[in-house]
């Protein structure tokens, strides 16, 4: 399909009109019109319904709208992965959870930066369902995740055997911080600790909860990487016969991986088996 027939569709989709949609793609209205006739002839449906005060989308045009998206955003990562600058033999897509991000994903950059510095580098830091979906499809050549989707096609390799443990302000060990460590961190608490959670304060970013700690005191699950400097400092205590729970870190690629590919890969798994300060 034609992507511009997509893009006028979305543009028709954010703005309600048929004239602006044609002023903001520098087109004129008659081409507007004569794309979205050729759109719906093709998807043999109607997308959009037009009054007096505006242009609204139909049923079948709501259901369009995650489609037509992900044709756009396809489309430009092609041509952005497809162009590679001067110098450089390959790309790469590469894409981590945000609690990976530091120190993996970032000293991985390094340790490219002086080994492959003729592979260009794509970075993407989401949630892990968005980023399994996008190495499934190919938009993503390997990821990193906590919790992996197992996918024909997919290689799932652990790279780290991380755990969660109960740590707490020696100073203040009140009051008890719930972090959302996934759902398998979910899973696991609720069946080692089955009553119910009253927790004061609630954080989904594991970073910003060991801060408060740190600052107002309190108690809550944290990697153990990342508080094992305070644990030695002793800034914070680990509770003691508190249940521990895994955390650990997958490596997802898609089976028979280019040379390119392996070769980068080296690079995860070297820097997992290292000392690397974690401070996330």
């Amino acid at each position: 399909m034609d992507i511009d027939l997509a893009r006028t569709f979305l543009e028709i989709m954010r703005s309600g009109s048929f004239v602006q949609a044609a002023e903001r793609l520098h087109v004129t209205q008659t081409t507007v019109t004569a794309r979205v006739r050729t759109l719906e002839e093709s998807l043999d449906c109607q997308l959009f319904v037009r009054s007096r005060t505006g242009t609204r989308l139909t049923p079948d045009g709501e259901r369009f709208v995650a489609y037509a998206t992900t044709l756009v955003q396809t489309w430009d990562r092609a041509r952005a992965d497809l162009s590679l600058p001067l110098g450089h033999k390959t790309r790469l897509c590469i894409g981590t959870e945000t609690s990976l991000w530091n120190p993996l994903l970032l000293q991985w950059l390094l340790w490219m930066k002086d080994f492959h510095p003729d592979i260009a580098l794509r970075t993407e830091v989401a949630e892990a369902d968005g980023l399994l979906d996008q190495v499934e499809k190919g938009t993503l050549d390997a990821v990193l995740v906590h919790r992996p989707g197992y996918y024909s096609g997919l290689n799932v390799e652990q790279l780290l055997e991380e755990k969660l443990v109960l740590v707490r302000s020696p100073a203040q060990p009140e009051p008890f911080l719930f972090i959302d460590w996934g759902p398998a961190f979910v899973d696991q608490y609720d069946a080692a600790l089955p009553q119910p959670r009253h927790a004061a304060l609630t954080f989904n970013l594991g970073p910003l909860a060991l801060q408060y700690l740190l600052r107002a005191g309190g108690s809550g699950y944290f990697r153990t990487r990342v508080v094992q400097p305070y644990l030695d400092s002793g800034a914070l205590e680990k509770v003691a016969d508190a249940p521990e729970f895994t955390h650990p870190v997958f490596l997802i690629y898609r089976s028979g991986a280019a040379h390119e590919l392996e070769a980068a890969l080296q690079g995860f798994r070297a820097l997992s088996t290292g000392e690397t300060e974690w401070n996330l």
